[in-house]
């Protein structure tokens, strides 16, 4: 017997535009939210638009100073990032089980480039059969949603402290030889980066304080770049201690001065789940913190 009346299925709601939401309400905004899915800030804005019109209700009031949760938002947005997390969790499960000898590890570029991929050879030698994955970002992923096994960055409370963060100016030896005082800084080009413009500032907090001595010199987007052009005798660079011990060891850089400022952010290594005792990423995070010097 037909059914004398239509029937219509609702509508889902698209997983996108779920995860729009969520990305919004817990980073506090379309642009930080758009930066942590990949996509503009108007695609985050279009797909929570879209959703709102097939909900039939605003999820967000628009303010001249931002966005704000309504309070219809805030009683599902708890409940979309544990969802969230559950999949990315479990996605993360499915890879290291299907390539369980691939160890992903995601850090800071310059972490990367100097501190990392020096130990690289060593890792391979010690854990044979295991491959090491390195993708370089400029902040910490969420490590729920993302597919990586280990993050190392420099940060003040995730995770187990690598290595102490200690800044002080490096050079060559032979423009160590004109520097007996900090003082004489001034006349000197100092190095910086973009990734740690204040680096400058908090040494001379340290070593000079109220001397109202101000760096000048040329900026790199890229640290390593920037201890390249040190090592070619470029001026002064504020080292980050693990990122050129290497080359002090070698003497290719030299610290012309005692003073060291030592910062609240530490090289650090996590992970967003429990590591098993003897799985290949454990083995790596073990080698690791025992290698750091």
């Amino acid at each position: 017997m037909p059914c004398p009346f239509p029937l219509r299925a609702p509508n889902h709601c698209p997983r996108n535009a779920l995860r729009a939401l969520e990305a919004a309400a817990r980073l506090g905004g379309f642009a930080n939210a758009a930066d942590e899915l990949g996509v503009s800030a108007g695609a985050v804005s279009a797909h929570i638009k879209a959703l709102e019109a097939e909900l039939g209700a605003p999820l967000f009031e628009r303010q001249a100073k931002g966005v704000k949760l309504t309070a219809l938002a805030r009683r599902v947005v708890s409940d979309l990032t544990d969802a969230f997390d559950t999949i990315g969790l479990a996605a993360q499960t499915l890879r290291a089980e299907a390539a369980p000898n691939v160890v992903h590890i995601v850090t800071l570029p310059a972490i990367a480039q100097l501190w990392l991929s020096p130990r690289l050879p060593q890792i391979r030698a010690s854990i044979p059969g295991i491959e090491v994955s390195i993708t370089a970002l400029e902040h910490p992923p969420n490590l729920k949603r993302t597919p990586f096994d280990l993050c190392l960055f420099y940060d003040e409370a995730r995770g187990q402290i690598l290595a102490e963060n200690r800044i002080f100016p490096v050079c060559t030896p032979e423009l160590a030889q004109s520097l007996t005082d900090p003082g004489m800084l001034t006349a000197q080009n100092c190095l910086r980066d973009t990734t740690w413009a204040t680096d400058w500032d908090q040494w001379i907090d340290t070593a000079l304080p109220g001397s109202g001595f101000s760096p000048n010199g040329p900026v790199f987007s890229l640290y390593a770049l920037a201890v390249e052009e040190t090592m070619n005798g470029a001026g002064v660079l504020m080292g980050h201690e693990q990122l050129v011990q290497r080359y002090l060891d070698t003497g290719r850089l030299v610290a012309p001065f005692e003073t060291k400022a030592p910062l609240k952010h530490q090289l650090r290594l996590w992970s967003a789940r429990p590591l098993g005792a003897d799985s290949p990423a454990a083995r790596v995070a073990a080698y690791l913190s025992q290698n750091t010097g």
